[in-house]
């Protein structure tokens, strides 16, 4: 997982498949049910540490052709809500927000991997 530092996006989040796969269905059955497991977990952390309105999951890798998740906190009072970030910006500026550490998220993570297992 990796944090995007993005003062815009606060929260944003990319879980990346270390081996190079151009797509979901090229990763194998347990491989891919694994990926999904640590995206849910962000999912799920963000959710505790930043309480957003609602969470984005996207998977594209059309400029870089490698699996990969971005899992982002959305706030009816973010820049682009209710459009994807990716859209038009709908109001200027945006509110700041101060979210976990990286050990807190990072433990949050943790223990909802440890959940998904049971």
């Amino acid at each position: 997982m990796i944090r995007v530092d993005d003062p815009v996006l606060p929260g944003f989040c990319r879980v990346i498949w270390n081996e190079h796969v151009r797509e979901m269905s090229d990763l194998p059955v347990a491989a891919r049910n694994r990926l999904m497991q640590v995206v849910f977990a962000v999912e799920a952390a963000l959710r505790e540490c930043w309480n957003p309105d609602k969470i984005n999951l996207a998977s594209f890798g059309n400029v870089v052709p490698h699996v990969h998740w971005h899992v982002i906190p959305r706030w009816r009072d973010d820049r682009f809500f209710p459009e994807p970030v990716w859209g038009k910006a709908q109001r200027e500026g945006t509110t700041q927000r101060c979210g976990p550490d990286d050990a807190r998220l990072i433990a949050a993570i943790v223990r909802h991997l440890g959940q998904g297992e049971q």
